[in-house]
């Protein structure tokens, strides 16, 4: 194990990330749109003299720190992802988002500030290491066109020997790091559903078919996939996230549109899903006299974590911060497109506890009033900045 010390962040570092962190709070930008994110991290990246910056997957950024210190031909990637959320922020932080109606309810804004310190760092240090460690700042991870799906497609791993993802974690006290190995979060589809019916006066409904009639039955049906079909060992969350129709008080509304996503552990039963979830959509619209289409889009693959990297995770947490920062903890319910990765390479994923029950109540990912501890962020960046050091090694 190597000495702790040569993974430390200097103090100006630290000040530096914490300023990283909070510019991007302030500045969210939704995914696919991260244009001014892009150029804000490869400007801060160049003024610390890293350069070969290259754009990758739309609106990310990708560089290769390569170590002279000793003989390596490994390499390994870091991924952050950047994008933010169409949340209305009301943290209360003296940096929200100026953005409204977008808020880094998800961490990205840290997961950046602390790869980004891990760059500069080891950039500082090369000689101190041997192999390449590839930075990728991706976009698009909260929507449709997926970043870590571009990542894949345009080659970014394919001479990668192991690949790294980290993860802020409410639930986790500051000063922890949490990870498991085998599958880590679940894989996600989404849906769209368009119920079509009849008009009618809203005083004479027998003349038409009732579209929100209809899709309120469907929503309320397609519940019992989870609570009657699925085996309670085997992970699935069926969720409705949105629902609009109609637009007048006396008329009956012709079309009904809603969505979802379908959150899997299994190939298996994220088929029996969508497949079952058609089938009910389809037989309760016949039996109501109205029609309906399905729309589904195949998301991210669940993060399956590395045996011998997630061992690695825990190693070097206990080491770096003391036996008690190690925390083997099971996966999440969520879905993240670092999946790609994990499909791909040996990875791992692992969540830094954020938790400070001092700062008040505690809010959940994706939460309006949601917070980051920064004092984890630290931790964070020299745990990754060991991780590669460690990773890289020959016969890792």
């Amino acid at each position: 194990m190597p000495n702790p010390d040569a993974n430390r962040l200097s103090p100006d570092l630290k000040q530096q990330m914490i300023a990283v962190r909070r510019h991007l709070h302030t500045h969210p930008e939704l995914s696919n749109q991260e244009a001014a994110t892009q150029a804000y991290i490869r400007e801060q990246l160049e003024q610390d003299g890293i350069g070969d910056i290259r754009s990758v997957a739309g609106y990310g950024l990708a560089i290769d720190i390569v170590g002279t210190g000793s003989a390596s031909n490994r390499k390994i990637a870091i991924r952050a992802d950047i994008d933010a959320l169409p949340i209305l922020e009301q943290s209360g932080v003296e940096f929200s988002s100026q953005n409204p109606g977008v808020m880094h309810a998800c961490g990205h804004d840290a997961h950046s500030a602390m790869v980004f310190a891990a760059a500069v760092h080891l950039n500082g240090h090369r000689n101190s290491f041997g192999g390449t460690v590839r930075f990728i700042f991706q976009p698009a991870e909260e929507a449709e066109p997926l970043g870590g799906r571009r990542v894949v497609e345009e080659g970014l791993l394919d001479d990668i020997d192991a690949a790294i993802g980290i993860h802020v974690d409410p639930y986790t006290p500051t000063g922890k790091i949490a990870v498991g190995s085998g599958p880590y979060t679940l894989a996600s589809d989404i849906f769209d559903v368009v119920v079509s019916g009849a008009s009618a006066h809203a005083a004479k409904p027998a003349e038409g078919v009732d579209a929100i009639s209809v899709a309120c039955a469907m929503v309320g049906e397609l519940q019992k996939i989870v609570s009657r079909e699925a085996d309670a060992y085997d992970p699935l969350v069926l969720s409705i996230t949105g629902i609009e129709g109609g637009g007048s008080y006396n008329v009956i509304a012709d079309t009904v549109r809603f969505r979802g996503t379908i959150r899997s552990g299994s190939h298996t039963t994220r088929l029996s899903a969508r497949k079952r979830l058609r089938e009910i959509v389809e037989g309760m619209a016949a039996a109501h006299r109205a029609s309906v289409t399905v729309e589904f889009v195949e998301g991210e693959p669940p993060v399956v974590n590395d045996v011998a990297l997630t061992q690695l995770v825990l190693t070097t947490a206990a080491s770096l911060f003391g036996p008690d920062a190690a925390l083997t903890a099971p996966g999440w319910t969520a879905a993240d497109d670092f999946g790609f990765y994990s499909e791909k390479r040996p990875s791992v994923y692992f969540r830094l506890g954020i938790r400070n029950e001092q700062e008040g109540a505690i809010y959940p990912l994706h939460h309006p009033r949601f917070r980051v501890d920064e004092a984890a962020l630290t931790i964070g960046a020299e745990c990754l900045i060991s991780l590669a050091r460690q990773a890289l090694a020959p016969g890792a």
